[in-house]
């Protein structure tokens, strides 16, 4: 019998993430605006060692050409993008939303984290394999 190999993306810096957002979740609630909700996520993620750029300018490209900018709300360990929601519910086009940026970007990881006022809702999505069917990775 095969051992399953363990092919999951960022584990580590994966359930850091969700811990740290778990953490604010119980201090603050949902009851914020995202800057806060932003400021506190980035304090419990560097009380976990992670390194985070906020609002980092990223370049998209068509035909070898710069044809706009992504700021995605923070990049984690210079791999993962986060986008952060203070919102009573996500919907399709915030999932829809990172997935393009996922796309457009060398990024194959991404997270959208939502302070909903009923908890903390998290969504991981991977991008790599997609990618790597069109030849892009």
């Amino acid at each position: 019998m095969k051992k399953l190999v363990n092919n999951f993306l960022y584990e580590k810096e994966s359930y850091l993430i969700i811990e740290a957002a778990r953490e604010v979740w119980r201090e603050l609630g949902g009851s914020f605006k995202e800057n806060i909700a932003d400021k506190a996520f980035n304090i419990a993620l560097k009380k976990r060692n992670l390194k985070i750029e906020n609002q980092k300018r990223i370049n998209i490209y068509f035909a070898d050409q710069i044809v706009g900018v992504y700021v995605p709300d923070m990049i984690i360990n210079e791999v993962i993008l986060v986008e952060i929601k203070c919102k009573p519910f996500l919907i399709k086009e915030d999932y829809q939303q990172l997935w393009h940026y996922l796309k457009a970007t060398k990024f194959k990881l991404g997270f959208i984290i939502n302070f909903s006022p009923r908890g903390v809702q998290f969504k991981r999505i991977v991008y790599d394999t997609a990618r790597n069917k069109a030849g892009l990775a």
